[in-house]
């Protein structure tokens, strides 16, 4: 009789012995033959420490951006009514160079003094908010960033 045998098996695979060498008795009952059972590889701390680390790794590296993809989707879906913070809602930010007043005026000496429109604003006293871009609403996260294709 002859076996199969393999490192993974617990017990060898016995071959049934040919039909010729067994008589044909209804009272001796055949059962199938036993299948091999194949042990567990034999694991060590260390290997077990590396496969939870890397399949941890590969759940947080897929869940991180379908966690943000899902935010970004629901925040497009509430509309946005919060007043700009620099401007307070209004869309306009006083100049910082004539401080709202419209003119400069520059002392050249001797009590002198020359007062002309500012360059910076054009004389109005205020600019566009750089924020809202004037709309008067905070921008979410995404929206303030503008995205240029460098190529």
């Amino acid at each position: 009789m002859s076996a199969l045998q393999s490192p993974f098996l617990h017990c060898p695979l016995k071959l049934a012995p040919s039909s010729a060498s067994v008589p044909k008795s209804p009272s001796i009952r055949r059962f199938p033959p036993s299948y091999p059972r194949i042990r567990a590889v034999e694991l060590d701390q260390n290997t077990v420490v590396a496969i939870t680390v890397g399949v941890v790794s590969v759940a947080i590296g897929i869940g991180i951006p379908v966690f943000y993809e899902t935010q970004i989707d629901n925040a497009a879906k509430r509309e946005n009514t919060q007043p700009c913070f620099p401007c307070n809602g209004s869309g306009a930010q006083r100049c910082r160079f004539c401080m709202g007043t419209g003119s400069v005026s520059v002392e050249l000496g001797g009590d002198e003094k020359e007062v002309s429109r500012c360059i910076n604003c054009d004389g109005a006293g205020s600019l566009t908010c750089t924020t809202c871009q004037g709309s008067g609403i905070q921008p979410r996260y995404l929206d303030r960033r503008e995205f240029k294709d460098d190529d």
